[in-house]
């Protein structure tokens, strides 16, 4: 059956009351850098901070509607796992969810939080979803598909019907893809309000399996990527059929482009997103000229990152960004000598991070040491006051941006 319009209007009829129609709104800064009109949908602001609780609730209400449910079972690299897990608990039916080993383990823990059985398996989702059709099989228990089911689709596509409410005359809506639901069920209601508006996807380079699907290339990359919420190796048949339908283009973006866009995002609109969530603005970044002078919009379809591989990329951004350095100075092994050099950084107002000694090696003479100082600083103008400093006082001083 062939999903329509009206599918979503009555699913979002059928899940008003139990989720959020989320901000809507552009952002006068990202606009100004991307060199657009870029309005920001902040589904990382539903309740399970992603928009996978459309669907999911969805799909649960038409299945309670038909009858009683024994329980229901899904696999999940985290927010669709997180979304049945929560409206399960609401409506009162048990949920296991199937989860890849890797699964950060936030997603694991805030779904076991929402009253759910976690079983952990594989290390993909292609594995977790055979054994999750297997448990299925043996307990009698309804399979709820992340993404190649019409009633998640239709749940998912009334994102689309949020952002036209507010702003009907959008040229463009940036969706990310995985598996494919969020963007057949975006494409299936924008391009049927306006034939003319384009459906751009976003995949992380890793995973580019709809790319690929559409540009008829075989390979696929695999392997760890930052964007774990999109990380499918095949979309499903009921997506892609959608999607060679109705999406007009489908882009790669790298790793690197993910975390600057994250952490854009933190620092500019102070809004926490995983990767997959900051895809899309990785994408019109990545490929400016293709956005020009348009008003788009880009969903930011989730938040639930670790907060160990956020701390971590933001530390990155500043190494980066030459924010945070490492000074090698070679000292006199003597009492004193480490506070003279701390006192020399502290005046050109360095913050000293880390320090560490090394005196147990060959290229080091006998009586010196090697001093390695990480310092967050001001800017590269900085960075050299400080080593013009230490030069200045004698110290055998170099600078170590990475």
């Amino acid at each position: 059956m062939t999903l329509t319009l009206k599918d979503i209007e009555e699913a979002a009829a059928r899940i008003s009351s139990a989720t959020i129609n989320t901000r809507f709104e552009q952002s006068q800064t990202l606009s100004a850098i991307a060199g657009n009109q870029l309005y920001l949908k902040f589904e990382n602001f539903q309740f399970t901070a992603s928009f996978k609780e459309r669907g999911a609730l969805n799909k649960l209400l038409i299945l309670q509607q038909q009858g009683e449910v024994k329980g229901v079972i899904a696999m999940s690299a985290g927010n669709h796992a997180k979304a049945v897990a929560y409206h399960a608990q609401r409506l009162g039916i048990p949920a296991t969810i199937v989860m890849p080993r890797n699964t950060p383990n936030v997603k694991i823990q805030d779904t076991k939080d929402f009253g759910a059985s976690v079983v952990l398996h594989g290390d993909t989702l292609d594995e977790a979803a055979t054994h999750a059709h297997q448990i299925s099989e043996s307990k009698d228990l309804v399979f709820v598909h992340p993404y190649n089911d019409n009633e998640i689709m239709a749940g998912q596509g009334t994102v689309a019907l949020e952002m036209l409410e507010v702003e009907p005359e959008l040229d463009c809506i940036v969706v990310p893809v995985g598996g494919g639901g969020l963007i057949a069920g975006v494409a299936t209601a924008a391009k049927t309000i306006n034939p003319q508006i384009k459906i751009i996807g976003v995949e992380v380079e890793a995973y580019p399996s709809v790319h690929n699907a559409l540009n008829g290339i075989a390979h696929s990359k695999g392997g760890s990527t930052i964007a774990e919420g999109i990380a499918v190796k095949q979309p499903g048949d009921k997506t892609l059929e959608v999607i060679r339908r109705l999406v007009d283009d489908v882009l790669v973006v790298s790793e690197e482009s993910i975390e600057d866009a994250i952490n854009l995002l933190l620092s500019i609109e102070k809004t926490v997103t995983e990767g997959a969530g900051a895809a899309t603005l990785a994408a019109v970044l990545q490929n400016q000229d293709k956005f020009r002078d348009l008003k788009v919009a880009l969903i930011l379809s989730g938040a639930n990152i670790d907060s160990r591989i956020l701390a971590s990329l933001l530390m990155r951004r500043l190494v980066n960004k030459g924010r945070i350095v490492r000074f090698l100075v070679q000292i006199d092994d003597s009492p004193g000598s480490l506070s003279d050099v701390a006192q020399a950084i502290g005046e050109f107002g360095g913050n000293i991070l880390d320090v560490s000694h090394q005196r147990m090696f060959a290229s080091v003479p006998i009586k010196k040491a090697d001093l390695y100082l990480t310092v967050e600083t001001r800017d590269a103008e900085q960075n050299q006051e400080i080593l013009a400093r230490l030069r200045e006082l004698g110290y055998e001083a170099e600078l170590i941006m990475q």
